[in-house]
Formats: structure tokens, sequence, C-alpha cells
């Protein structure tokens, strides 16, 4: 065997072993980040003795499905709140994609000064911390009379997020210019184009904002709290911190009903992963 093939050879095996170890890392990484799902999981399962048991065990001695249906159905409403749930998320979702896409393509389009000025200060909104906004917002829509009612959580949404306007732009940017000017020849207005042109090829990065929208929307609990005070009109979140105050000790029942609650969460993912990746892939390459 020749030098150079022992060298190919060399760095074959080098690479491999690499290779290897970062499969290694990535699995053991993996399987601590999965620990306390799995923990909640083998929870819910666990009868009333067990749930308190210690040393604590890993495994229940048998499967106790009954505490999905005891923790659900018990004395607070859970099904009214995941409908709640659904119907803002819904809401703020469709607010999200509406408020989002228009200025989006005027900030990919426009090559003006002033844009790149308004641009530059709507990124600089995303520097204000959240909490700042949150006594005048409550003081707002307290004297407009919105308190204990959704329109706090769902009307800012259709006023756009500086997130995802920046997302759906640096992803309208990769979009050839060539398109754009063909459908102008053609005499379709720009709103034509967007409809037509832009969005048919930005799917995924629509879902990757309808996915940033829908976890956000789903697992909020601040402003829900700030703003709803009937408990027929509370989300999921507020229902699962009013099972702890009452339920202290059933840890199975607090864990099948967190866990029924992050399904629809878990589901989606996995259902949009690759149009997902690819959206955030996109836009992160859009800005090279």
């Amino acid at each position: 065997m020749s030098s150079a093939e022992l060298t190919s050879a060399q760095a074959e095996r080098i690479r491999r072993i690499r290779r290897s170890g970062a499969y290694v890392l990535l699995g053991v990484a993996s399987a601590v980040f999965l620990l306390p799902f799995l923990w909640m999981v083998t929870t819910s399962l666990k009868s009333d003795e067990a749930n308190l048991a210690f040393p604590p065990q890993w495994l229940p001695d048998s499967f106790h499905w009954e505490n999905y249906e005891r923790g659900w159905s018990g004395s607070l409403p859970f099904t009214t709140f995941l409908m709640n749930t659904i119907m803002i998320t819904a809401l703020s979702m469709l607010g999200n994609l509406v408020s989002c896409v228009l200025p989006a393509y005027a900030f990919a389009r426009m090559r003006t000064r002033a844009a790149g000025v308004m641009f530059a200060a709507l990124l600089a909104t995303m520097m204000i911390p959240r909490e700042i906004t949150l006594v005048p917002k409550f003081i707002l829509f307290s004297k407009l009379g919105w308190v204990d009612t959704y329109l706090p959580l769902v009307v800012p949404e259709f006023f756009g997020v500086a997130l995802y306007i920046f997302l759906l732009r640096q992803f309208f940017t990769t979009i050839p210019q060539e398109l754009i000017d063909a459908a102008r020849i053609d005499g379709a207005s720009e709103l034509r184009i967007l409809w037509k042109v832009m969005l048919p090829l930005s799917k995924p990065a629509l879902a990757a904002i309808c996915l940033f929208s829908f976890v956000g929307n789903w697992n909020q609990y601040l402003e829900p709290s700030i703003y709803l005070r009937t408990t027929g009109k509370f989300v999921l979140p507020q229902g699962l911190a009013m099972f702890t105050d009452q339920y202290v000790n059933q840890y199975n029942q607090m864990m099948a009903v967190a866990l029924v609650s992050m399904t629809p969460i878990v589901v989606l993912f996995f259902l949009a992963q690759k149009t997902f990746i690819r959206g955030v892939t996109l836009t992160g390459m859009a800005g090279r």
C-alpha cells in the first residue's frame, strides 16, 4: 500500500472516529434532555401510593391509565380551558400571519432610505423587554373595558410581531426579483404578486411563523393571568396552575394533565418538522 493510500485510509478512520464520538455525545445529550419527559410519563401512570414513595421509583408497578381521566375530569373544567386555548391560539395565529406578511413584503422589496430606517426601528423594538409594556397595556385595556375578555390577548396580535416580520422579510429576499418583475410586466398589482407569487413560495417560512405563534400562545400564562378573571374563561396554563394549588400531592394526575396539554405541541412539531427546519434554515441563509 502506497503512502498516499495509507494517508487516505488514516484520514477516513479519523473521520469515522470523530463522527462516532459526535453521535455518542448527541445521544447522551438527548437522553439527558429526555429524562424530565420520561419522568412525566412514568409519574402519570403511577398509583397514589407510588406517587409519594421514597426513594422515588422510576417505573410504576402497574399502569394506572385512570389518572388521565381523574385529572382531566376532576373539579376543574379542563375541556373548557382547552377550547378557550384553541380559540385564542387560532385567532392569534391568524392575526400574526395577516399583520406580518404585508410589512415583511414591503421591507423586502422597498429600496429606499426610509425603508431602511423603519426596518431598523422595527428591529429596535425587539430589544424592549416585554415586562416593561405590561403596565401601560393594562391601563389602556382597562380603560377600554377589555379586562376579563379575550380582546387583550387577541387584538394585539393583529398589529404585527417584530420577530415574525423580520423572519418573513429575510425569506422574501431569497425569492428572485425576476419573478416579481415578470408578474409586474403581466400587469399584476403588488397585492396580487404577494398572493400569487410570494406566499406560495414562502410556505416553509409561513409554517415556521405558525409554529412559533402556536407554541407561544398555547403556553401563554402571564397575560391571561393578568386579564382573565372568570374561571370559565381561563386557558390551559392557568388551569394547570389551579390544579397545582388544589391538589398538591397528586403528582400523577398533575403529570397526566400536563402531558395531555402538551400533546398538540409535540404532534404539530413532528408533523411540520421538515418544513419548519427548512423555513428557519432558508431564513438564516438570507441574511448572509
